[in-house]
């Protein structure tokens, strides 16, 4: 449904208005999600681009919807990148997680629960990040706050 709104009503079309027609056809969850796929799309916040350095994670209070979409994505990039066993980790996978951990603490300092978000469990309590990581995480979180400050 939400698709052929958007089709009949053409382009462009405003931000607010996008936002009225997913919440009017979805489901709150799966509007604010498209919503903040949407800004991904149109405004070029890139999760590739935050690894990389180039972009820091959205901090404007109007951008918390991007904020929590990007931690998801972060989350799931973490789990399907991180091997089970540090010991199957390459040298690129390893500056991989030391970044991922620098990202952690700048994700905290603008919200302390998306990064929770990023290191939770699932449903059913189970870890979706590998332990070795979620140990060095904790281990290195002192060194790296102190880094930044």
């Amino acid at each position: 449904m939400l698709s052929d709104l958007l089709h009949s009503a053409g382009d462009p079309l405003e931000d607010e208005t996008v936002g009225l027609l997913a919440y009017a056809t979805l489901t709150p969850q799966h509007a604010g999600a498209f919503r903040s796929y949407l800004k991904v799309a149109r405004h070029a916040f890139d999760l590739e681009a935050i690894l990389k350095g180039d972009a820091r994670w959205p901090a404007e209070p109007d951008e918390r919807d991007l904020l929590y979409f990007l931690a998801e994505t972060f989350r799931v990039r973490l789990a399907r990148d991180l091997p089970a066993d540090k010991r199957h980790a390459s040298s690129a996978v390893r500056q991989f997680a030391f970044r991922a951990k620098s990202l952690l603490v700048e994700l905290a300092e603008i919200s302390l629960e998306m990064a929770q978000l990023v290191i939770a469990d699932d449903e059913a309590g189970n870890p979706r990040l590998p332990s070795w990581f979620l140990v060095e995480a904790a281990r290195d979180l002192p060194r790296l706050v102190a880094a930044r400050a």
